[in-house]
């Protein structure tokens, strides 16, 4: 895994976890990997995967079960799919808005490569 430097590493781990859930390759109310398992996936020391995992249960988006590991919650993909929206109308979007004030780029404009990229898909 490639980490970037603009968010520290344990969020871009719970990031990946949460892609992976939405993705369908954790379903809600099933086991994930260990946090050793999942450390040793992505490379990293186990306890700034321990931090993934007590963030992402912090979220309510995995849940322990004494004994048997953690468990992707219900509801999670709604829950990821909510924050990432709030995420990206309250830090991404003021951010490209700067960049297309600053680089003149119309509303049209960007429309345009919006359409651009959308068929292409």
């Amino acid at each position: 895994m490639d980490f970037k430097e603009k968010k520290a590493i344990y969020l871009q781990i719970a990031d990946y976890l949460c892609d992976e859930i939405l993705q369908g390759k954790y379903p809600e109310s099933e086991r994930i990997p260990s946090v050793r398992e999942f450390a040793a996936h992505v490379e990293v020391n186990v306890n700034t995967c321990m931090r993934a995992y007590d963030w992402l249960q912090s979220q309510e988006i995995i849940f322990t079960k004494r004994g048997l590991g953690y468990f992707v919650a219900d509801g999670a993909k709604q829950s990821i799919t909510n924050m990432r929206k709030t995420e990206f109308f309250e830090e991404f979007l003021p951010e490209l808005i700067k960049q297309m004030k600053t680089l003149n780029i119309t509303q049209q404009e960007l429309l345009n490569e919006i359409n651009k990229e959308t068929d292409m898909a």
